[in-house]
């Protein structure tokens, strides 16, 4: 009777522990199922672009003066300054768009000879310079006065001057619609990718922007892996990169 019992018990048992693979391993396929769904993902990139116009001009120069004597040096320096003023708000440029900064001199040596031609040493004399920024949004009147500041050379003014730099005021703005364009693009990608793959799309997972650069529209200029900031170009395009992630159902 004792050996029946045993072998009922150990019949028993056994039931049970196959019940239990069994359920067990249906449990782990649906664990395993459920798993492979959630991680599912639709990665796409999306692109925003923008043309535009700058509506703010930097331009950059200095003139310089030489003279034996340092404050007639300054003073020649000072009637320059005032005649180029002068000549800039006549081609238009308002006086408080210009900026003159302080007068720096430097004290120099040349070669000094007499009436005969006869070297006689080094002499001193001294060279005062002084710069100047003119920084306006009226963009066209300024652009006018860098095509002719030249003309001052004929005043006898040793004048200097950068190329123009180009700027927006409304970056910021740009900026946020750009972003709305490049989601969207993103968004249509992915789901044009989920639709062919027969599934559908789920819930976003992730968002990050990517790189945000500002070229000029008729220039050769390479784009940048870590952005670019065109300022010499008035007209320019400016892009931006959006990295999304789907959920794919």
């Amino acid at each position: 009777m004792e050996s029946k019992h045993v072998l009922v018990s150990k019949v028993v048992t056994s039931l049970l522990l196959c019940v239990g693979i069994v359920w067990g391993s249906y449990y782990l396929g649906k664990g395993v199922e459920n798993k492979g769904r959630a991680e599912g993902s639709i990665a796409v990139k999306g692109l925003g672009s923008q043309d535009f116009t700058a509506d703010l001009i930097a331009l950059e120069g200095y003139f310089s003066v030489e003279n034996d004597d340092l404050q007639l040096g300054f003073a020649e320096s000072s009637r320059q300054k005032d005649e180029l003023e002068a000549f800039l708000v006549d081609l238009g440029v308002p006086a408080s768009a210009i900026t003159f900064q302080a007068t720096t001199y430097s004290e120099l040596q040349r070669d000094a000879y007499n009436d005969t031609g006869k070297w006689l040493g080094y002499e001193s004399y001294y060279k005062l310079t002084q710069d100047f920024e003119i920084r306006s949004n009226d963009v066209a009147s300024v652009e006018r006065a860098s095509r002719k500041i030249s003309d001052v050379l004929d005043k006898g003014i040793l004048i200097n001057m950068y190329s123009p730099r180009y700027y927006y005021t409304k970056l910021a703005d740009l900026k946020h619609e750009m972003i709305k364009k490049a989601t969207e693009d993103a968004r249509q990608r992915a789901e044009i990718i989920a639709k062919e793959s027969g599934g559908s799309l789920g819930e976003l997972r992730d968002a990050r922007m990517g790189v945000f650069q500002i070229t000029g529209q008729y220039s050769d200029e390479d784009y940048s892996w870590g952005g670019s900031f065109n300022t010499a170009d008035k007209e320019k395009t400016a892009t931006i990169t959006i990295n999304l992630t789907y959920e794919s159902n």
